[in-house]
């Protein structure tokens, strides 16, 4: 199946078509909400799912980068794996998109955690007989690790596209800022690191994409974190790389091997001391951090792996469901 970032152009995800038109067009139906969260911010919720009547495969909970927010071409993706037959939702994380919070400002991840938690849970449990998954990119895979940390046996596989388990060394402030980060962040927590280098020219190869990014409607700052922020996701890549050994769920990582935002070894490390019985890694020589920023040949070689990934571990977590109710 051919991803449908292929039908954009660089004004459009959705190309020559409205958002409607072309949900229309991939006989997808797409559902849009708010939910008030712990700390009573307005989350923005939105979820895909094929038109037909045909049984669902399972649930797909996704979670975006620090740099999007859940629409524009990042729901391209839910879009395809719901022609899958999936059920997928995500939401906007605080300071992103649609939902409320200080752009680009992320202090304490646990917050994101839990808003994830929240909202994923509510629809898992509106659904529970299928199985579930989380997708994560960038930052988003970090958030579905913690995910899959804090809800063990909860989710039937994880998938995690350029996931920040590590800062590349490219990318990350220059010496001997990052050692004084944390006297930094405490004395000026929302000071954005302009040494930092643009995210988007580092990450989409494709530059009709990097103008497709650069013109979404809810796109609420440069991609230039705080230096609370920096200073965040350094603690949170060592505690992942601390506690992945704990990851036992089933498991797909791809990564771009020349991906200069999150290392790729940092990846390979993660892969390496999970303990997950199904697990597997494609590094995929050549490409950069933001894979559906590749070619559309690259494109396809990518996307298709998940989405082959996802039908199989959907059937396999069925059929275990149902050999198990036959015996009862």
């Amino acid at each position: 199946m051919s991803h449908p970032i292929s039908q954009a152009n660089e004004n459009s995800p959705y190309g020559e078509l409205t958002r409607e038109e072309f949900y229309k067009k991939h006989n997808v139906t797409h559902h849009e909400s708010f939910i008030l969260n712990a700390q009573k911010m307005k989350i923005f919720t939105q979820s895909w799912q094929p038109d037909s009547d045909s049984k669902l495969k399972g649930v797909v909970a996704m979670v975006h980068g620090y740099t999007c927010d859940s629409g524009w071409i990042f729901e391209l993706t839910g879009i395809a794996i719901a022609k899958l037959g999936f059920l997928v939702c995500s939401l906007d994380l605080q300071g992103h998109g649609r939902s409320e919070g200080a752009p680009g400002s992320i202090r304490d991840i646990e917050l994101l955690v839990l808003d994830c938690t929240q909202f994923f849970d509510s629809i898992r449990e509106q659904h529970p007989n299928l199985p579930a998954f989380l997708y994560g990119e960038s930052l988003g895979g970090a958030i579905s690790i913690l995910i899959s940390l804090k809800q063990e046996g909860v989710w039937n596989g994880i998938v995690l596209n350029g996931s920040m388990c590590g800062i590349s060394a490219k990318f990350k402030p220059i010496w001997p800022l990052e050692k004084l980060l944390p006297i930094a962040a405490s004395l000026a927590p929302s000071l954005r690191l302009v040494i930092s280098k643009p995210v988007a020219s580092k990450s989409y190869k494709e530059e009709w994409k990097r103008r497709l990014v650069a013109r979404n409607p809810n796109r609420r700052f440069s991609g230039k974190p705080p230096m609370a922020t920096a200073l965040e996701f350094l603690r949170v890549c060592e505690y992942i790389k601390r506690n992945c050994h704990e990851i036992r769920v089933p498991l797909l990582m791809v990564h771009g091997e020349d991906d200069v935002v999150c290392d790729s070894w940092s990846a390979r490390y993660v892969y390496e001391a999970a303990e997950s019985e199904d697990k597997t890694l494609k590094v995929y020589p050549g490409m950069w951090h933001q894979l559906i920023g590749e070619t559309k040949e690259n494109v396809e070689v990518v996307y298709g792996t998940i989405f082959n990934w996802l039908v199989d571990r959907a059937e396999k977590a069925d059929n275990t469901t149902t050999t198990k109710n036959n015996i009862k």
